[in-house]
């Protein structure tokens, strides 16, 4: 895979960048350049459709500005110009008091917010260039200038790639109880959640816009005219991040994925007053894993009904206020949400004002790295819940960094959740029965717990087999030193 070692030898050589100390400053300087890239191969491919249908194409990225001239001047032979492609200070010198600039710019002259042109506008005036050394920046290049996007395979293994890195930079770089959500995971959410073109998708802690590539991979399935594919790119999909560098990251990474324009704005949305929220802001369907363990602002905490200093509880609140009647929702939260005593006022409102149709109870491991124990509550807006169904996923194995969660582990959840089939890993659970505290708890009744039948002599053989299957391994690793 060409992209995969173009990634992997990038990463070696910002590895001995000055300028560059992990994860997130990997992916953040990969993805200008990328980003650059993509653009001008994009226009090159909207100037040729132009060209067959006698229309002319008129270039956001002009002059001297184009990848192809500052980054990748060709010789007639279509090989990199090494005589006339910067490089050394020159080439950092011309990025950053040039290049940057002229295309922060981009911000104040487009002609509106939802344009090609001024997200363009938007990442340069938020990003900036931490490789110090030219030699290494012209080395980055010119592996960036031999990957191509023209064909859809191109743009589907580059996303995937992409997606990786960006899951690297999310267990890099998790603070205030962010983590990246499993793309696995994202598509089981978005199937049930299943939204349809003339919805509207939101997720108001958008990290890097996996939920909102997902639905949009998912519902470009659904495209049946022009007229959808124009509702898909400018009507469906509304973010919000917080923080600069996941704002920038998930407007590429929409970009990559196909929205020419993506609807993100960067903001906290916990400081939006929900007493304030008109029909209008209201959307159909919303996806999100909102961060927990965090910390808000007094005057913030004023914002909600229900007082408290979680932020995944004020996230709650506002899942609920800005969901349309009869809309519909899948979240990601910590499990204790389900059992808190601090939580138990939410969990009464949602109970009253949302059926809770479904709880999927996650194991450890699921997210990569971090021992914390999630649920995914999916709910619909407008009546009452009256009975849960619960399921319990169990893998068969221990999830981690080299057993991460996938597809097939997911298929049951799937397949059971339709008809709401009850076994030993699924259950129902009747409201009614609930206490004051609303207690939601994860206590599966058909779980048959296996007792172990062996008698201590076979317990004493097998630990034996095992000692001499351990020798037997170092025996051997001694002998490869």
């Amino acid at each position: 895979m060409k992209y995969e070692s173009t990634f992997n030898a990038i990463d070696k050589i910002l590895r001995n960048e000055a300028g560059c100390s992990n994860e997130l400053d990997y992916i953040e300087q990969t993805s200008w350049l990328l980003f650059l890239k993509y653009l001008d191969d994009l226009e090159r491919e909207l100037e040729i459709k132009a060209e067959l249908e006698n229309k002319t194409y008129k270039r956001i990225i002009t002059g001297f500005n184009r990848w192809s001239s500052w980054a990748a001047p060709k010789t007639s032979k279509g090989e990199i110009d090494v005589i006339n492609a910067m490089t050394g200070d020159d080439l950092v010198t011309f990025v950053n008091t040039k290049l940057f600039p002229s295309l922060a710019k981009f911000k104040d002259t487009a002609s509106e917010t939802q344009t090609l042109e001024y997200k363009i506008g938007e990442i340069f005036s938020e990003i900036r260039n931490k490789i110090q050394s030219g030699y290494n920046l012209r080395e980055i290049i010119n592996k960036i200038d031999t990957l191509k996007f023209q064909s859809a395979d191109d743009k589907h293994e580059m996303t995937v790639l992409y997606e990786d890195k960006i899951r690297r930079m999310g267990n890099a770089g998790r603070n205030g109880g962010e983590y990246y959500t499993p793309r696995p995971l994202i598509r089981a959410i978005v199937k049930v959640v299943n939204p349809r073109i003339g919805e509207t998708v939101y997720d108001p802690a958008c990290g890097s816009a996996g939920f909102l590539c997902e639905a949009f991979s998912y519902m470009q399935e659904q495209i049946k005219s022009t007229s959808d594919s124009e509702t898909l790119q400018k009507k469906t999909f509304f973010g919000k991040e917080k923080k600069p560098l996941p704002y920038i990251i998930a407007t590429m990474n929409m970009i990559f994925h196909g929205i020419a324009a993506p609807n993100i704005l960067r903001g906290n949305t916990l400081s939006e007053n929900l007493s304030q929220v008109l029909e209008k802001d209201k959307h159909d369907v919303i996806l999100a894993n909102p961060p927990f363990g965090g910390s808000e602002r007094q005057d913030v905490q004023q914002n909600f009904s229900i007082k408290t200093s979680e932020t995944a509880y004020m996230f709650m609140q506002h899942f609920v206020k800005m969901l349309k009647a009869g809309g519909r929702a899948g979240i990601v939260i910590k499990n204790t949400f389900l059992s808190n005593a601090d939580a138990a006022a939410i969990r009464k409102m949602l109970l009253e004002q949302c059926n809770i149709h479904t709880i999927l109870d996650l194991p450890a491991g699921v997210f990569q790295g971090a021992g914390v124990k999630t649920v995914v509550i999916f709910f619909d807006k407008g009546k009452p819940t009256d009975k849960i169904w619960y399921y319990q996923l169990n893998p068969g194995r221990n999830l981690g960094k080299t057993n991460a969660l996938n597809e097939a582990d997911l298929q049951e959840f799937l397949s059971f959740q339709k008809s709401r089939k009850e076994s030993e890993s699924s259950w129902l659970l009747d409201t009614s029965t609930l206490n004051d505290d609303c207690d939601l708890s994860v206590n599966n009744p058909n779980k048959v717990e296996k007792v172990d039948t062996r008698t201590p002599y076979q317990i004493l053989e097998h630990i034996t087999l095992l000692n001499e299957d351990n020798a037997s391994l170092l025996n051997d690793i001694a002998k490869l030193l």
